[in-house]
């Protein structure tokens, strides 16, 4: 019986598989990642630097919401619906973004914990 290259390719491919997939598992095994903000050069800078971008966002939700407030007022008062439902939207974004802005580091710690879990 005479074997072709691939069989001979398939034939050691299996091998392989079979030798090294303990091997390969058992290192694995041994990889791990903590995040932790001290570990890098710079972590406390850009600790910082994340901070106020979150009080910018929070000053423009601030914005936004004082800006729909009045554009919602004045659309009201002038019977004007268009202007009226703009702030409205308005206002219900800024709800929204001040929500995500607010719990974002909440939100990222529970997903990161979720994902530490998985093995």
């Amino acid at each position: 019986m005479t074997r072709t290259r691939s069989g001979r390719f398939l034939a050691a491919a299996v091998w392989a598989a079979i030798v090294l997939t303990p091997a390969v598992a058992g290192a694995a095994q041994k990889v791990d990642a903590n995040p932790d903000i001290r570990g890098l050069p710079g972590g406390g800078t850009l600790q910082r630097l994340v901070d106020g971008i979150a009080a910018f966002a929070g000053l423009a939700c601030l914005a936004g919401l004082l800006i729909g407030a009045g554009l919602w007022a004045l659309g009201s008062h002038a019977q004007n619906y268009q202007q009226s439902s703009i702030g409205k939207k308005t206002v219900l974004t800024s709800f929204a973004t001040a929500l995500l802005v607010g719990g974002a580091v909440g939100i990222i710690n529970f997903f990161l914990d979720a994902g530490g879990g998985i093995k």
